[in-house]
């Protein structure tokens, strides 16, 4: 028997979570000894070049020195990340609003957005919940993204995404205006403590749909939970027995009810600090507009790019940095 064996813990589950808190030590000091190792070379470098003039080595040792910058700024990066749960897998849903059809090809460019974002993370996705749009797009899609502090960023981007483009669905080709409501919680699992009674529940089945397998639309595998009190709604119809995705589907009820806790402790911080913008659920975050002219910006920090392929391919951290830092100055 070994520390590892599930018997020694009581069960793989906290087995599988000092693992992780194993992993995520061990990268830390990889990195520190990572960041020593390229300082040393640099030092070295720059001696090179001090006594003998070779210019190959100052200019090697700038970049030694540019890539220890980057870790570092990383490391910087992950002491904003203190939330409670920001080390969590995050569940992301991704919802189209006014537009219609339009809206609901904005929805499907966005789930593509956070897609390559998670991708370039070298984060793990999982579609939960996908119902496609009636003409092009999605409808709405539920996905899980697993990785170190997945929460913690992806959080940032909770609110409405607003479009403005020349639809390709208009024949006229006149400019529209399209929005999509992105809602982000972290994945909670049942070691952590959030009541939630039996009688506040109404369960609903129904038939999957979309890509997913044989059962798909042949039987009731898929689940719908509503948490009467507070109106929540969560469901999975990812796997292949209604007892998985029942379990799934609490998991991220569960996870919901924190996020909209931790939303209204932030609502109260933001009274006491002052807040840069609005933050909580529905408020307009961030604008991406392609015609007149290219630009995103988030309404909230006022940081922009006019680069807007490069955010649709994932490329959105000055985003998630930018905000996190002003949260935390």
């Amino acid at each position: 028997m070994t520390l590892s064996d599930p018997e020694v813990w009581g069960d793989q589950e906290k087995v599988n979570k000092l693992n992780a808190e194993l992993k995520s030590c061990t990268n830390k000091t990889e990195i520190h000894d990572d960041l020593m190792s390229k300082l040393d070379d640099a030092s070295t470098l720059i001696s090179f070049y001090e006594e003998a003039g070779d210019e190959e080595s100052l200019n090697e040792a700038e970049a030694v020195l540019q890539a220890a910058e980057t870790e570092i700024e990383t490391l910087r990066l992950e002491t904003l990340l203190n939330g409670k749960y920001d080390k969590y897998n995050a569940i992301i849903s991704l919802h189209a609003g006014a537009g219609g059809t339009e809206a609901m090809d904005w929805t499907g460019m966005l789930l593509r957005m956070y897609t390559r974002w998670a991708e370039h993370k070298g984060f793990t996705v999982t579609t939960l919940d996908y119902l496609d749009g009636e003409e092009a797009g999605v409808k709405s899609v539920t996905l899980k993204i697993e990785g170190e502090y997945a929460y913690g960023y992806l959080k940032v981007e909770r609110g409405v995404h607003r479009l403005v483009r020349i639809s390709p669905f208009d024949a006229a080709k006149k400019r529209h205006t399209s929005f999509a409501s992105v809602d982000v919680m972290p994945e909670l699992n049942d070691d952590l403590s959030v009541e939630i009674r039996p009688e506040d529940l109404r369960v609903d089945t129904y038939r999957s749909s979309g890509a997913g397998g044989q059962h798909v639309n042949k039987t009731e595998s898929a689940i719908r939970i509503t948490h009467i009190p507070t109106g929540v709604v969560v469901q999975c119809q990812n796997e292949r027995s209604q007892i998985q995705n029942r379990e799934t589907a609490m998991n991220m009820l569960r996870g919901k009810l924190m996020a909209l806790k931790e939303q209204e402790e932030m609502a109260k911080l933001s009274d006491i600090k002052g807040e840069i913008k609005k933050i909580e659920w529905g408020s307009q975050i961030r604008s991406y507009v392609f015609c007149p002219y290219t630009m995103v910006n988030d309404h909230r920090t006022e940081i922009k790019t006019p680069n807007v392929q490069a955010v649709m391919d994932g490329d959105i951290d000055l985003f998630i940095i930018g905000y996190l830092k002003a949260l935390n100055s």
